[in-house]
């Protein structure tokens, strides 16, 4: 992963969650080669890696698990899309409008990474935090969820709970203990 490139604003960037594949693969080098890794035998017999250089913004995903070229295309997407909701920051709306397909009720949001709605459901919370400086219950508060929804949200997600810890630090909050 490497970090965004800021020659791109920031809601242009975030756009791009909505893209088709299609749509974000052009704005992408696409990279083939050859990794090591599960398969067997005939692993390593064709080129099925691949890694896709988002030129807007930098960012850099990649995907070697599968023997289908196809399904790691498909895995770089999801990763891609993660990585920009990971990194790039905006400005919360004035009204906040969770995807269709994520779960907020109760002060609780339910959502599974495979869902196509989850980049904009993690980008939203990552938003609300840096927006309320590191402060969980006020960017909960914000999103129309409790702060301990939104930590165990954030908690669910490596590298989601690596990017809050790393805003708290830069905000001189102490670090929290995973749920």
């Amino acid at each position: 992963m490497t970090k965004p490139d800021a020659s791109l604003p920031a809601e242009q960037c975030r756009q791009r969650l909505d893209w088709s594949d299609d749509a974000l693969l052009a704005e992408c080098r696409v990279d083939l080669y050859r990794a090591s890794g599960p398969g067997g035998q005939h692993r390593n017999k064709v080129s099925s890696a691949i890694r896709l250089t988002h030129h807007p913004s930098g960012l850099v995903a990649f995907a070697v698990e599968a023997r289908s070229q196809h399904e790691n295309r498909a895995s770089a997407l999801r990763r891609l899309r993660e990585l920009i909701a990971l990194e790039i920051r905006c400005a919360l709306p004035a009204t906040i409008t969770w995807p269709p397909t994520v779960n907020v009720r109760d002060q609780r949001i339910r959502v599974n990474e495979s869902n196509p709605g989850y980049p904009h459901a993690l980008a939203l919370a990552l938003d609300a935090v840096a927006q309320f400086q590191g402060r969980l219950a006020e960017a909960g508060a914000a999103l129309g969820l409790s702060g301990s929804s939104l930590t165990k949200f954030l908690a669910a997600n490596h590298l989601a709970w690596a990017r809050l810890q790393r805003m708290r630090e830069q905000f001189g909050l102490k670090p929290l203990k995973a749920p």
